[in-house]
């Protein structure tokens, strides 16, 4: 059987990216993604936040650390990855899942009037959200 593993998120930094070298030289960035859910439960709007960790590798991950802070707001296309090891202190196995991403496209900010347009020019507008967009209509 054909497995697939894709997943698209986005959310806020909850940390600067932490940057490290492998052993063989590549770049890996982290950080942890917030991601906030609405959603009506009788008459009442509640909210719920998860937390994710995000890793990313090469050039991706240079421009994260230089471009990204805490409270950034971030879309990730990437894919699930479980981690397996041992405790050294309670030698029980543990695991841990993250998201690899594959890209990160930087949103922008709540509130900026500045766009960066593909011809290096920057155009002015609202970037306000309409009353309708954090519900989906189905």
């Amino acid at each position: 059987m054909t497995s697939f593993n894709k997943v698209i998120l986005l959310g806020n930094l909850t940390r600067d990216p932490e940057v490290k070298n492998t052993p063989s030289g590549a770049t890996v960035a982290s950080f942890g993604l917030a991601i906030n859910r609405k959603y009506k439960q009788g008459e009442e709007t509640k909210e719920e936040v998860s937390f994710f960790d995000i890793v990313v590798f090469g050039k991706q991950a240079n421009n994260c650390s230089q471009y990204l802070h805490k409270g950034d707001p971030v879309m990730i296309d990437g894919r699930l990855q479980q981690r397996r090891w041992d405790d050294k202190e309670s030698g029980q196995k543990r695991s841990k899942i993250d998201v690899v991403a594959e890209s990160v496209k930087f949103m922008p900010k709540r509130g900026s009037n500045v766009v960066a347009t593909g011809g290096g020019q920057q155009q002015e507008h609202e970037f306000e959200p309409s009353a309708g967009d954090h519900e989906i209509p189905f």
